[in-house]
């Protein structure tokens, strides 16, 4: 994976957008003024399939407008937020990079859409238009800008899960805790919300599933690398016992262990306390 990434950078790293971030949540921020000013202005530019294939083509780019909240306070915090995480990991990966896992996320979550209204268009082969239109609208709100935030923080999570941030401005608590909150809410969501649910969020989180798999070290868990720990381990179990013992032949180096029937003495000529075997005792040369 990083060397595919590396050789896209090398051909193509000088059209990387930088400060990303900043546009994204200035396309949130444009969304909600449309909002404000024409709430029904706003359904225009979902990203509804059927409407697309129509010729609205601007759709496959304007529902990334859709602002993540309604509400100013909760924009202005959710922009401030996300702008320290965007530009945190853009410094760590490089412009090019997180160009690549915003707008991977993005085309993701365009796929997961048509192959949803796919899915429905088959089922309802023969119906209206006006129903496929109605279904399309209702797919438009699975796929939204939500996920792609989220893709964000769980990105940011498993970068740098030990960063403590302020929740509700007063509670400090680890992004990973935050992390597995959002991941189990998530799955809730996907359990509940039936099969066209589960290809939202499955399609509009691909981009981060398929960072989180490229970073893990699949070598830890190769047959070959288990077989290596497990004999290690044996190995460090077993105890380790020093032998001592009380004679030792100057000459040949043999203990009471090698021969039990072996006698020892010490020589009274050598200078020195040498001990000598029964075989050495007299054969030996006398160290002056």
């Amino acid at each position: 994976m990083n060397n595919w990434l590396n050789k896209l950078e090398r051909k193509f790293g000088r059209f990387a957008v930088p400060n990303l971030i900043v546009w994204l949540i200035g396309a949130y921020c444009i969304g909600f003024a449309v909002y404000t000013v024409s709430p029904s202005l706003l359904s225009m530019l979902t990203l509804s399939p059927y409407h697309i294939l129509h010729g609205q083509i601007w759709r496959l780019f304007t529902w990334i407008l859709m602002p993540t909240d309604t509400n100013i306070i909760f924009l202005l915090i959710m922009a401030m937020f996300y702008y320290q995480l965007g530009t945190t990991l853009e410094r760590s990966w490089g412009t090019f990079r997180f160009n690549v896992y915003i707008f991977g996320g993005m085309l993701f979550t365009v796929i997961g859409a048509f192959i949803l209204y796919a899915i429905y268009a088959f089922g309802y082969h023969g119906m209206g238009s006006a129903i496929l239109s109605t279904l399309s609208l209702q797919i438009s709100f699975g796929f939204s800008t939500n996920y792609i935030n989220m893709s964000i923080f769980l990105a940011f999570a498993l970068m740098f899960p030990d960063m403590q941030v302020l929740l509700w401005f007063i509670i400090p608590v680890k992004m990973k805790w935050m992390a597995i909150v959002y991941v189990i809410i998530t799955a809730y969501e996907a359990v509940v919300a039936g099969w066209a649910g589960r290809i939202a969020i499955v399609m509009s989180l691909l981009n981060f599933i398929i960072f989180f798999l490229s970073t893990r070290n699949y070598r830890r868990v190769s047959p070959k690398e288990i077989h290596r720990r497990q004999v290690y381990r044996a190995q460090t179990r077993e105890p380790r016992r020093e032998t001592i013992t009380k004679h030792k032949c100057a000459i040949c180096g043999r203990t009471e262990l090698d021969d039990p029937t072996l006698e020892f003495r010490f020589c009274s000529k050598c200078n020195g306390n040498y001990e000598y075997c029964s075989d050495h005792l007299f054969t030996h040369t006398h160290v002056k």
